[in-house]
């Protein structure tokens, strides 16, 4: 018999991880797709480790333009799902066809939580755009850092060139918070909550468990 093809029986998944500024979830899933790799490089399938905003050349244009300059919120709005769509058609959907992995830091739930909650933009028109960029594509699974911004504040406190959004209040932070749990609450399937006040050890445990119980494969 000839060598299976494990990306004609394995399907591409695709993974998001989400929090407020300052609840350490960059640093995981950087540890996060190092795992990943190892388990997927003896079945001949590829990690792609990317981020919203940005995953493009043009996508990391927009994000020099989101962090950093100040535009009315519609704009940033629209230019956050714009960005998306270029990073959805040349990344993202291309690695799922082949049957390769995409592991994003932020996807939509980033835009419904400092956009909608944080800025107040109408949660309508952000579920208009998130269903003509995207249609019906969403994280197969989804782990979202939780944290009080508080704590946040305090870790943060330590960034020495903060962008436009990490210099944002506590209260600017508690509205993005709750707009990320109510999207939980909308789809509890698809999120895994990590209280991100656990040791960085409990957490990367936490999140290998639960992918493994989770309805994508264990490899």
């Amino acid at each position: 018999m000839g060598k299976i093809n494990s990306r004609m029986i394995l399907p591409g998944r695709f993974i998001t991880f989400e929090g407020i500024d300052g609840a350490g979830k960059s640093t995981h899933l950087k540890n996060f797709v190092q795992v990943l790799r190892m388990r997927l490089a003896p079945l001949g399938l590829q990690v792609i480790d990317t981020r919203e905003p940005g995953g493009t050349p043009l996508g990391e244009k927009l994000r020099t333009l989101l962090l950093h300059e100040t535009m009315h919120l519609e704009t940033e709005a629209l230019l956050m799902f714009a960005g998306r769509r270029e990073h959805l058609t040349r990344v993202i959907e291309p690695a799922l066809a082949r049957g390769d992995w995409v592991v994003s830091d932020r996807f939509t739930d980033a835009t419904f939580a400092y956009q909608g909650g944080g800025r107040g933009l109408s949660l309508d028109k952000l579920v208009t755009l998130e269903t003509w960029v995207q249609g019906e594509r969403q994280p197969d699974l989804t782990f979202l850092f939780d944290l009080a911004p508080e704590i946040a504040a305090r870790r943060m406190a330590r960034t020495r060139f903060p962008d436009k959004f990490e210099r944002e209040s506590i209260i600017f932070f508690a509205r993005v918070r709750a707009e990320y749990l109510r999207r939980v609450s909308v789809a509890p399937e698809r999120f895994v909550v990590i209280d991100a006040t656990k040791s960085v050890e409990a957490i990367a445990l936490q999140i290998l468990d639960e992918l493994d119980r989770s309805k994508i494969p264990a490899l």
